[in-house]
């Protein structure tokens, strides 16, 4: 994947990250903004609770996702995108195919798991 096109594929689900906090109700930064009504079903304080516990946890997962694309996309931008952080060497193609956020070759991945 040469740089042009990891940024345009990065930036792409950048918005969609975006685009799915906002349907949350949350904004870029993760925080609740309340603007998503639950409905009269969610009354009950308990399920209203529970309701909020799983929007936090699906927010906490796209926030990550978000992370990692922010941190590919300075990659890009410093000219540093498909080179492994740790050992300097080129990330492989197909890792970069398969997870574009990559910031580790295969081999260093496995050694910090």
């Amino acid at each position: 994947m040469n740089i042009d096109t990891a940024a345009v594929e990065l930036n792409a689900e950048r918005e969609k990250l975006l685009h799915q906090l906002a349907e949350l109700g949350a904004d870029e930064q993760g925080e609740l903004t309340g603007d998503v009504d639950y409905g009269e079903g969610f009354a009950d304080a308990a399920a209203a609770t529970a309701e909020r516990s799983e929007v936090l946890g699906i927010v906490e997962n796209l926030m990550k996702a978000l992370h990692d694309v922010d941190g590919a996309l300075k990659h890009v931008a410093a000219g540093t995108y498909g080179t492994c952080e740790l050992c300097g060497k080129e990330i492989g193609a197909a890792r970069l195919e398969f997870r574009p956020t990559s910031t580790r070759c295969v081999d260093c991945k496995a050694q910090t798991e």
